[in-house]
């Protein structure tokens, strides 16, 4: 197998470093091997457990290793603020928080209640913005200007979160030799830890990104070789992946290390998300049933291989989950 460049420039000793710092909070998830799914699809296929952290999603690591690292190289910040669809606001929130710093999270106006409500209950103050997440983002910005030191914000990717998400990427291939693995892309944290720690284990297991139809612009970008951007403002059930600009940092790490990136329609992720329920018992909002529904979308290409489906998080709002099992 040809020698790679890591992502980053992480290195096994920081992300083994970033598990020993959250350990307290987030325990390693687990990695199993559901037989009902293996029967329903004719894969064997391995789901890791990330809705299984304290936050109901993988975020939670990027924001604790974030928030470690502001600390010592910007103690005169006192005030963070981000732009979430949820789940990194709730992450960012928690470790702020901890930290006892103010939080500011700018989510689009149709965020999920349940996850806002989580923001404010631990802490946050919520600034609802914009129709989508880019909308949010860039709004979120200008609340931290780059003339006040006290308040510092906090982009969706950085290579301190990155280094965090890869812990659930260490814990994986720990668990089992997987040829394939499928992972849902928002902006881009959990398929580059999962790339970095690969690529520093020299493993030869194939990385697939996954997008949903409604917001394609990393496959669009990956099949154009170039950033590429799409239209905003669709509502989505899988908000966690409702990205319309690709982060060119990340878009560098993903072209370099995945083998592919393909889109699911939302039906496919409904009725992913209810074969998580009845075959496994697990709650997965859209976004984290993204990954099993491209397993079943290629199941004819993946039989005799042992492939991994990261349940990214399971934060979703009763009233849509009921209606997806209706």
């Amino acid at each position: 197998m040809p020698t790679r460049a890591v992502p980053l420039d992480l290195s096994l000793a920081e992300i083994d470093g970033a598990a020993a710092l959250i350990r307290d909070l987030v325990p390693p998830t687990p990695v199993y091997p559901w037989p009902l799914l293996a029967q329903r699809l004719g894969v064997d296929v391995w789901i890791k457990h990330e809705n299984h952290t304290r936050l109901g999603a993988f975020k939670v690591r990027g924001g604790l290793v974030y928030v470690d690292a502001l600390r010592r190289r910007a103690p005169r910040v006192r005030h963070v603020v981000g732009a979430s669809a949820g789940n990194h606001g709730q992450s960012l929130t928690l470790a702020a928080r901890r930290a006892g710093l103010a939080v500011t999270i700018v989510v689009p106006n149709d965020c999920p209640a349940e996850k806002t409500a989580a923001m404010r209950a631990m802490g946050a103050t919520i600034v609802e913005h914009g129709a989508d997440f880019e909308d949010s983002y860039q709004f979120a910005r200008t609340l931290a200007p780059a003339d006040d030191a006290a308040t510092e914000f906090v982009p969706s990717y950085h290579r301190d979160l990155v280094c965090g998400v890869a812990t659930y990427a260490r814990e994986l291939f720990a668990a089992a030799a997987f040829d394939v693995v499928y992972v849902p892309i928002g902006l881009g944290s959990g398929i580059s830890g999962l790339i970095a720690v690969r690529d520093l284990l020299g493993l030869p297991t194939q990385i697939v990104g996954v997008c949903s139809e409604t917001y394609p612009a990393y496959a669009l970008s990956l099949a154009a070789g170039e950033v590429r951007e799409t239209a905003g403002g669709v509502p989505t059930i899988a908000e966690g992946v409702g990205c319309r600009t690709p982060d060119p940092e990340a878009f560098a790490v993903i072209r370099a290390g995945a083998a592919d990136i393909v889109t699911v329609t939302e039906a496919a992720i409904r009725e992913a998300m209810g074969w998580l329920f009845s075959d496994t018992h697990n709650v997965a909002e859209g976004a984290g049933a993204a990954a099993l529904a491209a397993v079943a979308a290629g199941r004819e290409q993946l039989r005799g291989k042992r492939v991994a489906a990261i349940l990214s998080g399971g934060n979703v709002d009763r009233a849509v989950f009921a209606a997806v099992l209706a």
